[in-house]
């Protein structure tokens, strides 16, 4: 049976993100950490990777290596095709803006003396965006976010917990990145606010064909938000599949046990192709 005009397959989104054999190891008395050991993954343009793991899996340091705080031993990172391993510091700024991260504590990153229209204006006047503009399109993102432009005149201190991961993400945005890399920025959150972080992270991956990183201990959180997870251990990715086979169908004996280990074990994932996932306790 031919296919009509009207029926022509959806494009394939184009790959953001390429890593490919990376490590990053440490040296220590006691020996050597491979804290990221021959990484392999791709991400799409607008997906939302979710990298979960125990603490100490190297999924931090994968994050950290990705952006550049941290430098791999070996390895290719590759940004819309450009590879990033190996270039020079200056270089490296070039394609900064490309990759944002937000973090587990926005505070601690926060100039308690600055006010948060500032703070999130400071990354494009630092990458020579007129200031007038930069502290407008700063206020747009507030609002954004769902903070309101006003809030800019406040400072760090005057926000909660969740509205301070929102500035954190407004920062983010300003430099209109294709990467964001969210390393645990729900975790110290309570549920009610964590599920309106995570919805807004999702809006704004689909608003802005933004892909995401989302690094996570918690496959709870990682259910809500993914649409692939990938599961690392001691350095290695051990699994990597779309989230509702992870939860319906995981491969690896490390990803079942990470799975029976969840509190109450009560799924509901209205997202998922398959039917909602539901264990009793």
């Amino acid at each position: 049976m031919q296919t009509s005009a009207l029926e022509k397959p959806l494009a394939t989104p184009p790959t953001i993100l390429e890593v490919q054999g990376l490590k990053t190891h440490f040296f220590t008395r006691n020996g050597v950490v491979k804290a990221v050991d021959g990484v392999d993954l791709t991400l799409a343009e607008g997906e939302i990777l979710g990298l979960v793991g125990e603490s100490g899996s190297g999924k931090s340091t994968l994050g950290r290596t990705l952006i550049g705080l941290i430098h791999p031993d070996s390895g290719s990172v590759r940004i819309e095709g450009q590879e990033l391993v190996g270039l020079s510091p200056r270089d490296w700024r070039q394609h900064r803006k490309q990759i944002q991260m937000v973090f587990q504590d926005p505070y601690a990153s926060l100039n308690p003396r600055h006010k948060i229209v500032e703070a999130v204006a400071q990354g494009p006047i630092a990458f020579g965006e007129n200031r007038a503009k930069a502290l407008k399109d700063a206020r747009d993102l507030l609002e954004l976010v769902g903070l309101g432009g006003d809030s800019g005149d406040r400072y760090p201190h005057q926000f909660s917990g969740g509205q301070r991961q929102r500035v954190g993400i407004a920062r983010a945005l300003a430099l209109k990145p294709r990467l964001l890399i969210a390393d645990e920025a729900v975790s110290a959150l309570d549920v009610s606010i964590q599920a309106q972080v995570l919805d807004l992270l999702k809006q704004i991956s689909g608003q802005f064909d933004l892909s995401v990183l989302f690094i996570t201990h918690d496959l709870r959180v990682a259910a809500q938000i993914c649409d692939r997870i990938a599961v690392m251990r001691q350095g290695e990715l051990v699994e990597l599949a779309r989230a509702s086979d992870v939860f319906y169908r995981p491969q690896h004996e490390y990803t079942r046990r990470l799975i029976d280990s969840i509190p109450g074990k009560q799924w509901s994932k209205p997202d998922f192709a398959e039917d909602v996932l539901v264990q009793e306790i």
